[in-house]
C-alpha cells in the first residue's frame, strides 16, 4: 500500500456560542424573548433597557453589524437540539411546505409503505386508509368495508383483512383499527412480553368499563391479580395513544400579536407590535468608559463583548421577523383582502428567496409568532399553504370552499362528500372524496346523514 499526503481545500461554519445564541434568539416567542433579555438584564450590568423613541439610532447600526458578523447562520439546519421550547404544534407541517411532502397523514403513510408493500398490496392499503377519519380509525363497519372492498378491487375479502391486520400491526400501530379497543391491542401486542402486558390484555379485552370507572380493586379481583400488578398494568394501559393518528391540540390561551398589518393609502402596511417587544441596549457611559481605558477590565469587556451580540442578535431577529411579514402580506393580500377563499399557495422556498435567507430561517421566525390583522390575529404559518396536485389553489381555500357548498346546500338535500368533490372538480379543483371528508371533519361538519337528521342551524 503506497502512502500520500493530499491537500483538500473546504468551507466549514463554526458554531461559537455567539452564533448559537443569534440562532436561538431568532425563533424565540415574545414571551420568551423577554424573559430571555429579563435575565440577561440581571446577569449584565452593561445592559440597560431601551425606550421605544431611541430604537431608531440604535437598531440599523446593530443590524448591519449582526448582518456582517453572522452572514452564514441562516444556512443551518433545523437540529432539534435549537428549538428553545418552541412550537410543537404544526412545526411538522411546516416542514412539509417546505419539502413539498403531503399533509395528508394518509399520503404519508402510503409513501412510507411504498418502500416495502407490492403494488397489490399498496392498493389494499390504499382502500382501507380512504375509509379512515382523521383519527385513524374505520368510519364504517368492517365486514361491510371489507365487502365493499372485495368487489372493488376484485379481490377476496380474506385478503383485504390480511392487508388491515398489516396496517393495524405495522408502521403505525392502531391505524384501520375498527374502535378504540383494537387500536390499544395492537400497539399493546408490540410492548415486552411480562406480567403486566398480560395483564393489560386481559383488561382491554374484557374489562373496559372497570378501566374506565378508574376501580383497581375490581380490576385485581376480576383478574384474580394483586394490586401492584394492576396497576402496573393499569401504567401500561395509559402509556398507549388513544387515537392511532394524534391530532394536534389546539392552544386556547391568549395570544399577543407580535405583528400589525393594516390597510392604508391604497396598501397594507406591516410594524412590529412595540407592545410586546421588548428592548435594550449597551449602556452608553459604560461603554465609553471601556473605550477610554483599553488593555484592563478583560472581565468587564467579555460582558461588552456579550452584551453587543445579545443586541445585534435581538435587532436582527426584529428586521427579519418585519422582512419576512412584509412579503407575506403581500403575497397574501387577496386573502386579507377577500377571506379563505382566496389565500394563495405559498412556501417556505417562496418567502426564503424574496428576503434572501435560508428556508430554515423562515421556518424558525415564523414559529409561534402572531400578526393581528383587519381579519383577525393567526400566527404567521397560516399565511403558508400547501398546493393542492394538479390545481393552482391550495389546501386552506379548497376547505373554504367545502364549508361555503355545505352551507348553502338545501336543507332537505345535504351534499355528500362525493358530491362535493364533483362539484369543486367544476371549479377546476380536483380532489379525492377522502379529502372532502378529511376537510369536512377538520371543520367539525358532520356527514351528509347527520346534517340531514340535525337541525339546520346546527350545521352552521
Amino acid at each position: 500500500m503506497k502512502q500520500a499526503l493530499q491537500a483538500r481545500q473546504a468551507q466549514t461554519l463554526n458554531l461559537t456560542p455567539q452564533l448559537l445564541q443569534t440562532i436561538r434568539l431568532l425563533q424565540l416567542t415574545a414571551p420568551q424573548l423577554e424573559m430571555e433579555l429579563r435575565q440577561a438584564l440581571e446577569r449584565n450590568p452593561l445592559l440597560e433597557s431601551q425606550l421605544v423613541e431611541d430604537e431608531a439610532e440604535d437598531d440599523a447600526p446593530a443590524a448591519d453589524a449582526a448582518a456582517q458578523e453572522c452572514a452564514a447562520w441562516d444556512e443551518l439546519p433545523e437540529p432539534m437540539f435549537l428549538s428553545a421550547g418552541g412550537h410543537a404544534g404544526d412545526e411538522e407541517a411546516t416542514a412539509r411546505i417546505a419539502a413539498g411532502e403531503s399533509s395528508d397523514w394518509r399520503q404519508r403513510l402510503l409513501a412510507l409503505l411504498a418502500l416495502q408493500w407490492r403494488p397489490h398490496a399498496l392498493a389494499m392499503a390504499a382502500f382501507w386508509l380512504d375509509h379512515c377519519d382523521d383519527r385513524g380509525y374505520l368510519e364504517h363497519d368492517v365486514q361491510a368495508l371489507g365487502q365493499r372492498g372485495a368487489t372493488e378491487l376484485g379481490i377476496a375479502a380474506e385478503e383485504l383483512e390480511v392487508a388491515r391486520q398489516r396496517l393495524l400491526h405495522g408502521e403505525w400501530p392502531g391505524v384501520a383499527a375498527a374502535d378504540p379497543g383494537e387500536c390499544l391491542r395492537a400497539q399493546l401486542a408490540l410492548q415486552p412480553t411480562g406480567r403486566a402486558r398480560e395483564l393489560a390484555s386481559r383488561i382491554l379485552s374484557d374489562h373496559l368499563e372497570l378501566l374506565a370507572a378508574h376501580d383497581a380493586a375490581a380490576l385485581a379481583g376480576a383478574l384474580a391479580a394483586g394490586e401492584d400488578d394492576v396497576h402496573a398494568a393499569i401504567a401500561l394501559v395509559l402509556s398507549l395513544r388513544p387515537h392511532p393518528v394524534e391530532a394536534v391540540a389546539a392552544d386556547s390561551g391568549h395570544i399577543v400579536p407580535d405583528v400589525v398589518a393594516w390597510h392604508a393609502g391604497g396598501k397594507w402596511r406591516v410594524a412590529l407590535n412595540d407592545a410586546v417587544l421588548p428592548r435594550v441596549r449597551i449602556a452608553p457611559h459604560c461603554e465609553q468608559a471601556l473605550a477610554d481605558a483599553p488593555g484592563q477590565h478583560a472581565a468587564l469587556r467579555g460582558l461588552l463583548e456579550e452584551a453587543r451580540w445579545l443586541v445585534r442578535g435581538v435587532a436582527m431577529r426584529n428586521e427579519t421577523l418585519l422582512r419576512t411579514t412584509q412579503v407575506l402580506v403581500e403575497r397574501q393580500r387577496a386573502f386579507l383582502e377577500r377571506g379563505e377563499e382566496a389565500i394563495a399557495p405559498l412556501t417556505l422556498k417562496e418567502v426564503a428567496d424574496a428576503i434572501g435567507m435560508h428556508e430554515s430561517t423562515v421556518s424558525r421566525i415564523t414559529t409561534g409568532k402572531y400578526i393581528q390583522t383587519p381579519r383577525g390575529t393567526f400566527e404567521l404559518k397560516r399565511l403558508f399553504a400547501v398546493r393542492l396536485e394538479g390545481a393552482q389553489v391550495g389546501a386552506a381555500a379548497v376547505k373554504a370552499m367545502v364549508r361555503r357548498l355545505i352551507e348553502t346546500e338545501p336543507a332537505n338535500a345535504p351534499l355528500a362528500d362525493d358530491v362535493i368533490a364533483g362539484l369543486l372538480a367544476r371549479q377546476g379543483v380536483r380532489i379525492a372524496r377522502r379529502t372532502v371528508a378529511k376537510y369536512r371533519d377538520q371543520l367539525d361538519i358532520p356527514s351528509a346523514p347527520a346534517r340531514r337528521a340535525q337541525p339546520r342551524a346546527a350545521v352552521a
